[in-house]
Formats: structure tokens, sequence, C-alpha cells
């Protein structure tokens, strides 16, 4: 992290009120004048971290981010209530209009990609260009890969996966597995509501990197209960809902943003998001370029995946803005 570009504070922030009574939090940041940059969270539920304007040089763009319904600042906090992709594809569109954008690029890693991808597909007309890191196409065999017996973190950590899928008695598949933890979720005891919440951050956190600190232990005790409840929740919702995307939306609309500049970036062992997804966007997308990072997992932390994101913004505003 201490090659990306310098840290720095917003010179904005506010929240933006839907429709439909939600307070979305959303910060500015950067130059006002700059290339529109719309950053998107991953998750679903993760928030903003506190170094995600790191990949962009702050003379050339104008960083926008908020954090989507149920997440972080936005309220009501870890509410599941209108909390679907169709909204959060509104909200987006809401706060462009908001700011008086007419054309930005479109970042976003993991379910930040999806989003990205689909609001571009919506609305192509606004999108100048697209950043990915670690696609996720939200369609069935993606679910599967993250969370069926015969996905890549059930394969490669099964005694993780055994700890996960714990007192489950079902034959195990995505639907069932997120039902049993959405009814931990809304149990009346606490306990049991905090030992799930906790198993489910767990589980992503150590499928999302490759390599681990030594003498890592329990990740939830390096984190604030808030981003665990918010991420496990909305997780857990998105994918027992299949998303809110028809299956194989994404591929199925490529040739909408078929013009629109591209960049993917990917991490060879993703255990998260297929690698395969990547290549199959790329070749389906001909403005795309793909970058496949070689001992690398799904985290922006690990080796080469932030460095490729800042290679991937620099390239993308010198194109726009005509300069080397």
């Amino acid at each position: 992290m201490k090659r990306l570009y310098p840290d720095i504070g917003s010179y904005a922030s506010g929240y933006l009120h839907t429709a439909d009574g939600c307070e979305l939090y959303y910060e500015q940041s950067g130059n006002p004048d700059g290339i529109p940059v719309l950053y998107l969270h991953g998750g679903p539920g993760a928030g903003l971290a506190p170094n995600y304007k790191r990949f962009f040089d702050t003379n050339r763009y104008h960083i926008i981010a908020f954090e989507q319904r149920g997440c972080g600042r936005s309220k009501p906090f870890g509410s599941l209530a209108g909390n679907s992709t169709a909204n959060t594809l509104e909200d987006i569109d809401t706060l462009r209009r908001k700011l008086g954008i007419e054309q930005w690029v479109l970042f976003g890693g993991s379910w930040g990609a999806t989003l990205a991808l689909l609001s571009a597909i919506r609305q192509p007309q606004t999108v100048l260009g697209i950043i990915l890191r670690g696609v996720f196409l939200g369609r069935e065999e993606d679910r599967n890969w993250y969370l069926g017996p015969e996905g890549g973190g059930a394969q490669l950590y099964p005694e993780h996966y055994e700890i996960f899928t714990n007192n489950i008695s079902s034959s195990l598949s995505v639907d069932i597995i997120c039902q049993h933890y959405q009814q931990q979720f809304d149990s009346a005891d606490e306990s049991i509501q905090l030992a799930a919440l906790k198993r489910w951050y767990i589980w992503e956190e150590r499928l999302s990197r490759l390599y681990l600190p030594p003498g890592t232990g329990d990740f939830t005790t390096h984190y604030p209960l808030s981003l665990v409840t918010c991420l496990a929740k909305l997780e857990c919702h998105y994918l027992l809902n299949r998303c809110f995307i028809e299956e194989n939306y994404i591929l199925d609309n490529i040739d909408k943003i078929a013009h629109i500049p591209g960049a993917i970036i990917h991490g060879r062992y993703d255990i998260i998001c297929k690698t395969q997804a990547a290549w199959l966007l790329h070749k389906a997308w001909p403005q795309s370029d793909l970058h496949i990072v070689s001992g690398a997992g799904h985290s922006t932390s690990e080796g080469g995946i932030g460095l490729k994101l800042c290679s991937a913004t620099r390239d993308m505003s010198r194109m726009l803005q005509g300069t080397t």
C-alpha cells in the first residue's frame, strides 16, 4: 500500500435522500474539475474502506463515492428493506444527477464490479470508461464458486468450509446455506446472531487473501462489529436472492457497452470471484484490457492488485485527457 497514491481527505460530503426513505452517505475528493469517477464498494455490505482514494491521481480525478443501502454511515443501518440491485442502480443515477455529472468513469471491485457493469449496461451514455477488480457476474456458477460445496473455497479450504457449514443438516447448496444463516441472523438469541455473523465474515476474509499474516486468528477482532454485521447480512440477502439479476444478464447484454473502454484486473488465485469470469467478460468486450495478476487472490491488499489498479486509472485518465 505504500506504493499507491497518497491518501487524502474528502472536500465535501453529505446524504442522498431516496424516494423510499433511505439516507445514503456520499463524499467527494480530489480535483473538482478533474475526470469524474464513481468508486463502487464491494460486499454487498462492505462500505467504504479508509484507503479507497489511493488508487487515483487526485490531480486528474474528481473522486465520488457512496455507501450503499444498509452500509457504513448510510441509514437505516443494516436494513434489508428495499435493498435490491435495481434500487442501488437507481441510487447511482440519482447521485449522478444530484452532482450535475453528465458522464463519469465507473470503478468497482467484486460486487462493485457487478454494479459498475450493470450501471453501464443500463445507461451507457453516462459512462466514459470502466475499471474493474475481481469480476463477479452474478451467475449461478459464481454463487456456487463462493459458497457451494463444489466451489473454489470448499475445495481448497475444506477445514474452514466445514466450520462455515457446521450444523446445517440438509444437503448443502447456496440456497440452503443462505437460508440457514438468514434464520440465525434473525434469531431472538443475540449470542446465536453474533456467532453466525462472525462465521460468515471469517469465511469471507479467509478467502479474500491468498496469504495471511503469521498468527492470524479470529478476523473479527480486527474489524468493527458494524462492518461484520452489514457485510454478513447483506451478502447473504443478495446471494439468497440470486443478486436480483437474471441469469447471465451481464454477458447477454455486453453489446450495450462494447464501445466503452475498460480495464479488468483479476487475481490469478481469486477464490471469491472466478478468474474464468474475468476471461469470459474480456473475450465478449472488445474494448477491454485484461490483467491477470500472478500470485494474488481477491483483495486489493495483495501483491500487484493495487499497483495494477493505479496503472489502470492513470492510463484511463491519459486516454480521456489525450495526454501521455
